[in-house]
């Protein structure tokens, strides 16, 4: 799985990339900071089943704090767009092709209007423009893969009978499936026998469907600490009903997590307070006071862990499963619940060994639910926060 942080030029792209995964990046206040794609992890908050099973986990990656698991997710920022990306403008298409495999975006808007549509500081920007600009380069994006040699594939199509596997072929790399694309053509009524007939606008619906259905979208309302972003973000939340929007400030959240590695507060990422630990300046007081009131107080936290949270569990409803043994919740290293894996909606027991390593998978023969210590067959749907044993055959 891997979420896509997608946004307009010079929006906190980049501050919000590193709030999340605190890498070493370029952070500039100028269109086009970030040139390559900076690939990250972030963590998504999970509740454990350490407590559940009257033990105390010890993760292998992550961390597990008062029963929050922290479990790791990939994370991709690319350079900002500007409109005409699909046309190649600002480096368009390469960057709109390194998001070709993300399963949910996080859209960064700068909620402030402080920028305009090419991302240079004005104070005027309209940051509903910005979703809308956003929607349309992504839609021009998926048409212009649609019709990349669509007249001879169409002809062949025709010729084959094979309308509908063309155009999945053509979009395979959306990971769009057969079915998705066949109630597209239904619902747009497209004649499969003849999609030479097919008008720019009917490719252009298409288009617009396979990208929510495929690329499902969060709006990062960043900036919210900017006196102005309050009524923005009203205003954005009546013009596009279908986005969640997540009031967000990257830049306070990014403080916080500097704050706590230098051991000047206690921090957990998404919760709304911090604790003072070490030995503060009057500025650094007055600079937290101000987050705690002005951000933490007035919405409830940063909103940057519960824009990441929203995406993977509530867009794309991932589900966190545990290894573990009936007998044995540890590892060789005595490790109690080392490990936790996303795995999307409808996964089964025997997609679970395969995740865990493909050895488990080819040795499969049942698999435990460890919870209710009941044998399970490969083909059982797991659930959320499921605990699972895996039975080989060796």
């Amino acid at each position: 799985m891997l979420v896509g942080i997608v946004g307009k030029a010079n929006v906190g792209k980049s501050t919000f990339f590193k709030s999340i995964t605190l890498a070493d990046i370029l952070i500039a206040n100028y269109p086009f900071a970030t040139i390559k794609p900076n690939h990250g992890v972030g963590f998504v908050r999970v509740e454990c089943v350490d407590r559940e099973l009257g033990a105390q986990c010890n993760p292998r990656v992550g961390m597990c704090v008062n029963g929050t698991r922290f479990v790791p997710v990939e994370v991709m920022d690319v350079a900002g767009l500007v409109p005409g990306a699909h046309e190649g403008k600002g480096m368009g298409n390469q960057f709109l092709d390194d998001l070709r495999q993300a399963d949910v975006f996080l859209h960064v808007v700068d909620m402030s209007g402080a920028t305009n549509e090419r991302g240079e500081p004005v104070g005027s920007g309209d940051p509903a423009f910005d979703i809308r600009f956003l929607e349309l380069e992504l839609d021009l994006w998926i048409l212009s893969i649609i019709k990349k040699g669509w007249d001879r594939l169409a002809r062949q199509a025709e010729h084959e009978g094979g309308a509908l596997a063309a155009m999945a072929k053509q979009l395979s790399g959306l990971k769009v499936s057969e079915n998705t694309i066949k109630a597209a053509l239904n619902e747009f009524k497209m004649d499969q026998a003849k999609p030479s007939s097919w008008t720019e606008d009917q490719l252009l619906k298409l288009a617009v469907l396979v990208r929510r259905k495929t690329k499902p979208m969060v709006i990062v309302a960043n900036k919210v600490d900017v006196p102005a972003a309050a009524a923005h973000l009203e205003r954005c939340k009546q013009l596009f009903p279908e986005y969640v929007f997540v009031p967000v400030s990257a830049e306070c959240e990014l403080a916080l997590k500097e704050a706590a590695q230098k051991k000047l507060i206690k921090y957990v990422p998404g919760e709304s307070k911090f604790e003072i630990i070490g030995d503060l300046s009057d500025k650094q007081r007055a600079a937290l006071e101000f987050m705690q009131k002005n951000v933490l107080d007035k919405w409830g936290g940063t909103g940057v862990q519960k824009a990441l949270d929203v995406a993977v569990l509530e867009m794309l409803k991932y589900m966190a499963i545990f290894p573990g043994g009936v007998g044995k919740l540890g590892d060789q290293f005595g490790n109690i619940l080392p490990d936790c894996f996303l795995l999307p909606p409808g996964s089964t027991a025997f997609d679970f060994a395969g995740r865990i390593h493909t050895d488990l998978q080819k040795n499969f023969v049942a698999a435990i639910d460890v919870k209710s210590k009941r044998k399970i067959a490969r083909d059982t749907l797991l659930k959320h926060r499921d605990v699972i044993e895996i039975m080989t055959a060796k």
